[in-house]
């Protein structure tokens, strides 16, 4: 009970900083291609500085959160991480702890996108905005629940079977969440985050509605176990060593 509740804590606290400085990651991106002159560099229309400039502040974003979140006992900002890991056999979650991890989340990403608004000057807030759905119902729906899918395999197969160093490791983090963006852009946002996009439907008042708990909460959660389970079968875990009885 009492370790849940911590972990919900450490949650609250680690999605609420996620969202808030997660959110300026456009506006930076931005400053940093506009101070360097090269916002105008692309390559048959694709703006290939814009995506190694967001890359790297990805990069350097989570090797910091990775750092917070161990200082706060393994917290997390993702529910489809948690669900991920439990249907994967990994981790120390259970129902009961995930059954208070997840609205604390949902706190924290609320009170994030709240206090990012409030502080953001004006002129710059065109710069900021959370996912939103740019396609019909049911095909947001399939590719929020693809791109979950996909990411949530690849962060499975990243951080359990990938390589040691742990800056290896958050650099492929880093470019794939940066590809998947990118590729999700014109359908969903994406989120690939339940907690992340509920943050920003409070915020533009539609966090009841049923489009966005199909299209952001069921269908990424059925992507992230799926994914999971995938993972389980290809990466099957070791067989307990069984001690030997003493003669």
């Amino acid at each position: 009970m009492v370790s849940a509740i911590k972990a919900a804590t450490g949650d609250l606290v680690l999605t609420f900083l996620w969202v808030f400085f997660s959110s300026m990651l456009g506006l930076v991106t931005d400053v940093i291609t506009k101070a360097l002159e090269i916002h105008h560099a692309s390559y048959n229309g694709f703006h290939y500085a814009d995506s190694v400039v967001i890359t790297s502040l990805i990069f350097i974003l989570v090797t910091i959160f990775t750092f917070i979140a161990n200082a706060l006992g393994g917290a997390s900002f993702n529910p489809t991480g948690n669900a991920s890991l439990y249907a994967a056999g990994v981790g120390d979650d259970t129902l009961f702890s995930m059954a208070l991890r997840f609205p604390a989340q949902v706190l924290g990403s609320v009170g994030g996108v709240l206090a990012v608004m409030e502080y953001m000057p004006e002129k710059y807030r065109h710069f900021i905005a959370g996912p939103s759905l740019k396609v019909s119902l049911h095909t947001g729906a399939l590719a929020e629940g693809v791109l979950t899918f996909v990411i949530t395999f690849l962060v499975l197969l990243i951080m359990i079977r990938g390589p040691r160093s742990g800056t290896a490791k958050t650099l492929l983090l880093a470019i794939s969440t940066v590809v998947l963006i990118t590729v999700g852009a014109s359908y969903t946002g994406p989120a690939m985050n339940p907690a992340f996009a509920f943050g920003w439907a409070y915020f533009e008042k539609w966090h009841d509605k049923w489009d966005h708990f199909y299209v952001y909460w069921i269908c990424p959660f059925v992507g992230s176990i799926l994914a999971a389970w995938l993972f389980r079968i290809v990466f099957p875990p070791p067989p307990p060593v069984e001690k030997q009885k003493k003669a």
